[in-house]
């Protein structure tokens, strides 16, 4: 029998378990939901193929990040006189905050607008990021998405839209 004082199973899990059960999850119901769809073949890519591959891909990393889990020692995780921190509101709130923007300004204001939004917006959830370093990150990226994804892959996204 379970002494009151002692923590339950659920407790004596670290982050790991929970986080990468999530993306297994994730990936397997992407996997799922994929095959609903054609999925075709490496020369002949269906509209299921995408999300079955990257489905694949999540889950593979899930089931590897519980694995590391296993071998870590739930005893280490939960040593008397460890700091407990708090939840990283801040964090949370701009990556919930960054992906609104992309959603906004990608229909709104185009590539360009949303990809400098979602990648700022999200920079400053770290607190070791400055005004500076978010706003160089975003125009990094804002390179980058511009190269990848209006040049080399073409894709039906207007680098600027007004309404």
């Amino acid at each position: 029998m379970q002494d009151e004082r002692s923590p339950g199973w659920h407790a004596r899990l670290n982050n790991d378990y929970y986080g990468g059960g999530l993306i297994l999850f994730v990936g397997l119901a992407a996997v799922w939901k994929g095959f609903n769809y054609q999925v075709g073949s490496l020369s002949h890519m269906g509209p299921g193929y995408f999300p079955v591959g990257v489905g694949a891909v999540l889950a593979l990393m899930g089931a590897c990040v519980v694995a590391g889990a296993v071998r870590r020692s739930v005893t280490v995780a939960h040593e008397p006189g460890r700091a407990v921190h708090p939840p990283e509101w801040r964090g949370w709130f701009c990556i919930i905050l960054a992906g609104i923007a992309f959603i906004v300004l990608g229909h709104w204001g185009g590539l360009v607008p949303a990809t400098f939004a979602v990648t700022f917006i999200a920079a400053l959830g770290d607190r070791q990021n400055t005004f500076k370093t978010a706003f160089l990150l975003a125009l990094a990226m804002v390179a980058v998405a511009i190269i990848v994804f209006s040049w080399a892959l073409q894709m039906q996204f207007p680098l600027f839209r007004w309404g």
